[in-house]
């Protein structure tokens, strides 16, 4: 009588367990999705050519390989599908140099080459076989009455399908270990910066605290024993010794530095570079931190005395122009920008930058080379959504609204907003010649953005 009076909850309690634990699977395996990219032009190409070198040795194409900065002050770095390596700011502003983050890429592309995200799925169905067999077995000894015995069969059920997950994955962290390692050998790239970066992992979990004795509760190896089974195998190689280029060394220090500026508390950032540092990174980071702290003439004397140095820099002329612009100065800030696209005409972010202060002086007369020069950056980089909000901004001061439209709908396609994407684009479509390249984008835009519609009302 009494365990037919609880018989009814067995369901409900299995599909509980269920879902929790493919809950928990999930975030083991996915990113964390409310995280937002930075984006900034010089570091953005110095990622790029740190890291050629080391795509290549993983024999992918440089041109197929993305390296996103993800703003989290967390040291990280993860792969979520496809040829993207993604790290976290904190990562960047942790390392000491440039060989440092070299190594941290390596091991990503192990990631990526291993398809490791891909064979994730396989960890997860062996666990959640393991899950769901003692999960009827469970039942079974609930149902029968016993059932403090089902519960503590369930429990270990959980327990050992967690443990096999984390087996798997200690295995592909591994794995990737021993690419990267190989990655870097063929690259000619020391493996210095790797072991260094571990053991700076380890000493913070040191300072925290966290056990080092328990290795089977991890999804990763313990450092200790990634750095026993790398440094042989490093210093072996001939150029466990060779340092790295000193002028990309000093374009990290550079990027470094105004990442500091850029993230960190001002009062932080004066600490770290006191005005009594005049290095170039120094100035570098006072110059972003004080722009954030609202202190614009500080800011601009910053930026003067690097440029004084190195007039034609930029990137010391695209943040000059920047500070202007977003203290309300955009025609003083047109020269700045000017010169610095003229300097880094590939950068299609200080082109989108300049586009946005042509617009932002009010002038008719310079929407026409707002228009050009976000054109001109929206084609080397079309995944910008400030780029497509800007040229919609023109083309609507223009009275240009069926282009103006398709700007809007190619910027919510971007942000995945795709209720709102088709709604422009079938704007767009009403006011733009059938047949055209526009009209056939805006139907592509429409038709992609239905698709995601009606999938997300499926899936409610």
């Amino acid at each position: 009588m009494a365990a037919g009076s609880r018989s009814p909850e067995h369901p409900a309690l299995v599909v509980r367990i269920l879902m929790l634990l493919a809950l928990g699977f999930a975030a083991m395996a996915q990113p964390a999705a409310a995280q937002s990219v930075l984006r900034d032009a010089e570091t953005e190409t110095l990622l790029r050519d740190i890291s050629r070198p080391l795509v290549a040795a993983a024999g992918l194409r440089p041109e197929d390989v993305q390296i996103v900065l993800i703003h989290d002050r967390t040291i990280n770095a993860f792969v979520a599908g496809g040829q993207i390596v993604y790290l976290h700011s904190g990562l960047i502003t942790s390392a000491a140099n440039a060989n440092e983050v070299q190594g941290v890429i390596a091991h990503e592309l192990g990631h990526i080459t291993g398809g490791h995200i891909i064979r994730m799925g396989e960890g997860m169905r062996t666990a959640t076989g393991i899950s769901l067999l003692t999960l009827l077995a469970g039942v079974a000894a609930m149902a029968a009455g016993a059932s403090e015995a089902g519960a503590a069969v369930m429990a270990m059920g959980q327990t050992a399908a967690i443990h096999n997950f984390l087996a798997f994955t200690r295995t592909q962290e591994s794995s990737a270990d021993q690419a990267g390692a190989s990655f870097l050998k063929t690259a000619g790239i020391s493996g210095r910066g790797s072991i260094a970066f571990f053991e700076r992992l380890q000493n913070q979990e040191y300072r925290l605290a966290i056990p080092q004795d328990n290795g089977y509760a991890r999804t990763h190896p313990l450092h200790g024993e990634r750095i026993a089974a790398l440094e042989n195998l490093y210093r072996a190689d001939s150029a466990w010794d060779r340092a790295t280029d000193s002028a990309l060394e000093e374009r990290f220090q550079r990027v470094r530095a105004k990442l500091i500026g850029f993230v960190d508390e001002a009062r932080r950032v004066l600490q770290r570079y006191p005005e009594s540092d005049r290095s170039v990174p120094a100035r570098y980071a006072r110059a972003y931190a004080y722009h954030r702290a609202s202190y614009r003439e500080r800011a601009i004397a910053e930026v003067d005395s690097l440029l004084a140095e190195r007039p034609g820099d930029p990137y010391f002329l695209e943040l000059r122009g920047q500070i202007l612009l977003e203290t309300g100065q955009p025609r003083e800030a047109l020269a700045s920008l000017r010169q610095a696209v003229s300097g880094a005409p590939n950068e299609p972010l200080i082109a989108a930058m300049l586009g946005h202060a042509l617009i932002s002086t009010d002038d008719p007369s310079h929407f026409e080379e707002a228009k050009r020069v976000l054109r001109s950056a929206i084609g080397r980089d079309n995944s910008n959504p400030f780029a497509w909000y800007q040229l919609g901004i023109v083309y609507d001061r223009e009275g240009d609204q069926a282009r103006a439209a398709l700007a809007t709908a190619e910027r919510y396609n971007l942000i995945r907003e795709p209720r709102l994407a088709q709604a422009h684009a079938e704007q767009a479509m009403l006011g733009i010649p059938v047949g055209t390249p526009d009209w056939l984008r805006a139907q592509d835009i429409a038709m992609v953005s239905r698709t995601a519609v009606e999938r997300q009302r499926r899936d409610r």
